[in-house]
């Protein structure tokens, strides 16, 4: 058995605003793991500054892990609790390796068959408002009931003013509108926004305030006219304190970004952790080329869960991998008449 590992620097195709910063590129790092008769890969994805992973220690854990692997030795996942994004290519590696000879199967579903499709909403990134209408009008013109749009960097009003605009051209029954402010709002008028917010039927806003403040957001969702979502407040979480940030915090969704709470396994403690408190969970990507994206795709796929994912950011990169993966309207799906590039891989460790 061999393996190796490779960096590759994502570009995006427009540059991509959040409330935190502008994204111009993005580095991920593919584990590749082969014999003579299998093949599996991962992909390390990080976005600086929000991910655990220390950038300046991945290639050195990911050499250490290449090493261990190749010299036979096992290897103990738990170990990189502390790199959320290694320990999320490991797994997707080794689950991909031992499924099948093909690479980029982690299991059999009708997805990974090619037989059916998993339901995304659109993403709307910030930008003026000009940019912002004219990528909303194109995602509903393209068949999404469902979006999400990323709020906190632009005037308040004018972000109001934006979100009239869609409900007056679409009641709730026509167009989910979702929100995600990346923890943007200020502590001490966040209630007052939402508040605001709430006249145009928002079906749920991801981590409004900053993280790392439980008995503030506990009480944002305590009296919040609109489902709060938890984010990035579930970074960096340990088993011993998941149990009590539910506990406290009480939220009516979770997100699941296997790639910054540290794979397939940790978000399914966290399902299990809500499945009997009246809270729900949908999955999106972190950015992710489409390596990552297509392992969280099969993964989601087999937990059955209705509500919209967020999985259509295969698109935003110009040099993404090319994949099976394919956007149709508001639905992804694995095309079988689409290959990947295996190439891609071969460059390094022949």
């Amino acid at each position: 058995m061999k393996a190796y590992f490779f960096k590759h620097n994502l570009e995006f195709n427009v540059p991509s605003k959040t409330s935190r910063d502008v994204l111009y590129n993005k580095p991920s790092w593919y584990l590749v793991i082969k014999d003579q008769n299998s093949v599996g890969i991962g992909e390390c994805s990080i976005i600086p500054g929000l991910s655990l992973d220390r950038i300046d220690e991945i290639e050195t854990k990911l050499d250490y892990i290449c090493r261990e692997i190749s010299s036979n030795n096992k290897l103990d996942i738990e170990e990189f609790d502390d790199f959320p994004a290694i320990k999320f290519a490991l797994e997707t590696a080794l689950k991909d390796f031992n499924f099948s000879e093909l690479p980029f199967k982690i299991n059999d579903s009708n997805f990974s068959n090619f037989q059916d499709n998993i339901k995304i909403n659109g993403l709307v990134w910030m930008g003026d408002i000009k940019y912002m209408q004219s990528q909303i009008i194109k995602k509903i013109n393209n068949g999404f009931s469902c979006i999400k749009i990323k709020v906190g960097a632009l005037e308040f009003d004018t972000e109001i003013e934006l979100i009239k605009r869609i409900r007056d051209d679409f009641s709730n029954r026509d167009l989910e509108i979702r929100l995600d402010a990346n923890g943007a709002f200020e502590t001490k008028d966040a209630l007052i926004k939402l508040n605001r917010l709430s006249e145009f039927s928002i079906h749920s806003i991801e981590q409004p305030i900053e993280r790392n403040q439980w008995q503030e957001i506990a009480n944002l969702c305590e009296l919040s006219p609109i489902p709060i979502a938890l984010d990035e407040e579930l970074i960096g979480i340990n088993s011993t304190d998941r149990n009590n940030l539910i506990e406290t915090i009480n939220p009516d969704y979770l997100i699941l970004k296997p790639s910054l709470i540290g794979g397939f396994k940790e978000c399914e403690k966290w399902i299990q952790l809500i499945k009997e408190k009246n809270i729900n969970w949908w999955a999106t990507s972190a950015l992710e080329s489409n390596v990552g994206l297509n392992a969280i795709a099969q993964w989601v796929y087999t937990k059955k869960n209705d509500l919209r994912q967020g999985l259509g950011t295969g698109m935003l990169f110009k040099n993404n991998v090319q994949s099976q993966l394919e956007m149709s309207g508001e639905a992804i799906f694995l095309n079988q008449n689409k290959t990947w590039d295996l190439n891609f891989f071969k460059k390094i460790g022949k």
